[in-house]
């Protein structure tokens, strides 16, 4: 059980040295038994409160910045941290919002719109529309940033990214930011393809594996220690740990972290399953099973015997192949995936009947981090030999990984 907060702030010098000194020594760690219930960041208000008392309050959430009033935590018993702010006389100036939006029903890839809040009369800013990073006026009259957003350890999930141009914003205004950490649920396994610095954007800024097996809190303190800033700048962040959690503890979602992102099951295919972005077939958007199925109308049905037609609904308003019978895979009866699995989009690849325009390219290779995946796939390399490829990569990333993980 981690206790202590853990704080990094630039104090001159050789800053990313003493950002990893100074993690070190403040990280102290205790067994929990198993049995204990988690407690997320957000729930430890007695940590964080004091910190924002008597303080302009910029804050960084979605619709999973929840406080829970029960275990297991469920989003009917629980209060947004928004709201909890506000009735505990914390002065929120600014909400922030993600892709997705505040609330979480806007369309993955569409832009969001700035707004105010109905509940709250809060003026809502979006880090999804023309700009995805805060602006220096955006953040005039704040003192602090808090940042509580629920992530799912995958690269091509837009929230790090998010993470990481909110800490550079602030940086740059002399802003320190308080992040309030989550459980990964797929913390587990650190697997994938890693980023090639080329291929760097907002669907994946850094080079880590598709899998990292962090928090989002961790993933805050590596970006700042490894100097992963623009010009290696330095964020005065503090993160507020969970309680009573490690890499292997199961974690159910109390609400979807995203539109498509409906459950456990799709949160644990999403590795896997997220390739088919790139490319022409659908992975179960326009139906409820989102990332848990896939297929296209030019499959064979004697080869894939599942078939669904993709309609518009909420969170894809016009998704692949819409209308169009589609045949292909019901994934939903998997094992519990504890690696990335390339088979199914090598499958698919090798079933298509128009392979010349199976991928798209500049959205594969930005999903993938490099060309060369793609490369591979379209040459009848097999998963074991593209997965050779990984190692070195996973090996060199889990020693820099390691100097920042704050639970056991």
């Amino acid at each position: 059980m981690l206790t202590l907060l853990i704080s990094c702030a630039n104090s001159g010098g050789d800053s990313n040295a003493f950002a990893k000194a100074e993690f070190k020594k403040e990280t102290v760690l205790q067994e929990t038994p198993s049995q204990e219930p988690i407690v997320t960041a957000a729930n430890r208000t007695a940590l964080y409160l004091p910190l924002l008392k008597d303080k302009k309050v910029g804050v960084v959430t979605n619709k999973s910045g929840l406080i829970f009033k029960s275990t297991p935590h469920t989003e009917k018993e629980s209060t947004h941290l928004v709201d909890s702010l506000i009735s505990s006389l914390i002065t929120v100036t600014r909400v922030f919002s993600p892709e997705h939006g505040f609330r979480g029903d806007v369309d993955a890839g569409e832009q969001v719109k700035d707004g105010k809040d109905p509940k709250t009369g809060l003026n809502i800013i979006s880090l999804y529309g023309k700009n995805k990073k805060p602006s220096q006026e955006q953040l005039e009259e704040l003192d602090v940033i808090l940042f509580d957003i629920q992530d799912v350890g995958v690269r091509f999930y837009t929230y790090i990214s998010t993470l990481t141009y909110v800490m550079e914003a602030a940086a740059e205004k002399g802003i320190p930011v308080i992040v309030l950490d989550r459980p990964n649920p797929n913390a587990h396994y650190i697997d994938g393809p890693t980023l090639e610095k080329e291929h760097s954007s907002f669907l994946g800024m850094h080079e880590v594996p598709l899998v990292y097996g962090m928090t989002i809190g961790e993933y805050a303190m590596m970006v700042n220690g490894e100097g992963w800033l623009k010009n290696k700048m330095q964020c005065d962040i503090t993160v507020i740990p969970l309680e009573n959690w490690d890499y292997t503890t199961p974690y159910s979602l109390p609400t979807r972290p995203s539109p498509n992102l409906p459950n456990d099951k799709s949160i644990n295919l999403y590795p896997s399953l997220g390739f088919f972005e790139g490319t022409t077939i659908n992975a179960g958007r326009g139906t409820e099973m989102q990332f848990q199925i896939f297929g296209a109308p030019d499959f064979s049905p004697s080869n894939f015997t599942y078939s669904y037609t993709p309609q518009p609904n909420f969170g894809s308003k016009d998704p692949k192949h819409n209308g169009q019978l589609c045949y292909g895979m019901d994934l939903r009866d998997q094992e519990y995936m504890s690696r990335v699995n390339l088979e199914w989009v090598i499958e698919a690849y090798t079933a298509s009947t128009d392979k010349k325009n199976f991928f798209k390219t500049a959205s594969f290779t930005l999903h993938a981090g490099n060309k060369k995946l793609q490369q591979q796939i379209q040459d009848g390399y097999t998963f074991k030999e593209i997965k050779r490829d990984w190692i070195k990569d996973i090996e060199n990333f889990k020693n820099i990984r390691k100097q920042y993980l704050m639970y056991e």
